[in-house]
């Protein structure tokens, strides 16, 4: 079994950005400041480290908040120093942060490096070029390529955040920037479907029916296939969804969107009933008015389950069940066990995702 991670997210908020993206809500200035201070940084690190268990882990400190690397460099010295310290002093392990793909070159590398920083994550939201000059983002994909490769070249783990549902975006972009996410073999993946947030562009194109966000079912439904498509390909997706917060949430700051506090359990349930539903199907000559029986690793139950039983009761009234019960053992996490009265169906998740895929992929080319 791995160690644990931990993470200690600071978060840097700016004063103001040079760039005009639809979808944020902070002021246009021309230089990047931020009032998050040395003192805030050693005093989070402090207060987290007291939580965590003395056991074998791993600590990461993890700056979050946008463009990091944006920032006047000396504001970015005096915030590095600090965890770099508890780096030398073996406190902590790694050092993340995220920034925009044009604020990276040699020198703000090199800089990184020499503080210590491990992990990289660029903001990149979309690689099909008309969807990000839509969307007001300021570079073009191919400042996303060359940041993704000279990140690698300098021996940073590179990670990739995109989002769903921008203006211009269509399903076909969508799985095209996520194709080329894979080729990047970024060591992560975010994934972001768009809200419309209070006080920004995109909160004024929405009340004036120019834009329309993806529903929370059609969010749900591509989330699932690029998660699927990047865990096929072995990359972690760390994030699908924005965390809930005080502000982040409907009747606050999220206007409209495909916003739900547990996206990605959506996403993983969704993902179990597409898989159930092509068992059953294969096999409804066999149901009957008959309980079946789904024997499952125990930490997957819910996801199976669903929200309030959605998948169990979804799929009870399509194939006009008696039942579905559902039983946590020790299988492995990729096993799904399906007994049909004396029928035994015994599924590998990562093989009968990659048959969809592979189905999903010939159909393209036939179409």
């Amino acid at each position: 079994m791995g160690k644990k991670h931990f993470i200690i997210p600071i978060f840097v908020p700016h004063y103001g950005c040079p760039h005009d993206c639809v979808f944020c809500n902070q002021m246009r200035i021309t230089g990047l400041s931020t009032d998050v201070t040395p003192e805030y940084v050693e005093h989070t690190i402090e207060e987290h480290l007291t939580t965590f268990p003395p056991n074998d882990i791993t600590i990461e400190v993890a700056f979050y908040g946008g463009s990091f690397t944006g920032i006047d460099k000396e504001i970015q010295r005096q915030l590095l120093a600090i965890p770099l310290k508890y780096k030398k002093d073996g406190k902590i392990d790694k050092i993340r942060l995220s920034t925009r793909p044009d604020y990276i070159d040699k020198d703000i590398l090199c800089f990184l490096k020499e503080y210590g920083v491990d992990i990289i994550e660029l903001g990149v939201q979309s690689l099909d070029d008309s969807v990000l000059r839509k969307n007001g983002r300021g570079h073009n994909s191919q400042q996303v390529y060359m940041a993704s490769q000279l990140i690698k070249e300098y021996n940073f783990k590179l990670g990739l955040q995109m989002m769903l549902g921008l203006i211009g975006d269509t399903k076909d972009k969508m799985i095209f920037t996520a194709k080329e996410f894979i080729k990047l073999q970024p060591y992560c993946v975010r994934i972001y479907p768009t809200l419309v947030i209070k006080d920004t562009y995109l909160e004024k194109l929405y009340k004036c029916n120019r834009y329309k966000p993806l529903s929370l079912e059609e969010a749900v439904e591509i989330s699932a296939y690029l998660l699927t498509l990047f865990e096929n390909n072995s990359i972690n997706v760390i994030r699908i969804g924005l965390q809930p917060t005080e502000t982040i949430n409907y009747g606050k700051d999220v206007v409209a969107g495909p916003f739900h506090p547990s996206f990605r359990q959506l996403v993983e349930s969704y993902i179990y009933r597409v898989i159930l539903e092509e068992v059953l199907s294969s096999i409804v000559g066999k149901i009957g008015n008959d309980i079946v029986k789904i024997e499952i690793n125990k930490s997957n139950i819910s996801n199976l389950v669903g929200q309030k039983s959605h998948n169990v009761e979804y799929l009870v009234n399509k194939y006009g069940l008696k039942a579905i019960k559902v039983y946590g053992n020790e299988l492995d996490k990729d096993i799904i066990g399906i007994y049909v009265g004396q029928n035994y169906y015994r599924i590998n998740k990562k093989g009968f995702i990659n048959k969809l895929l592979n189905i999903s992929e010939r159909n393209e080319v036939c179409s």
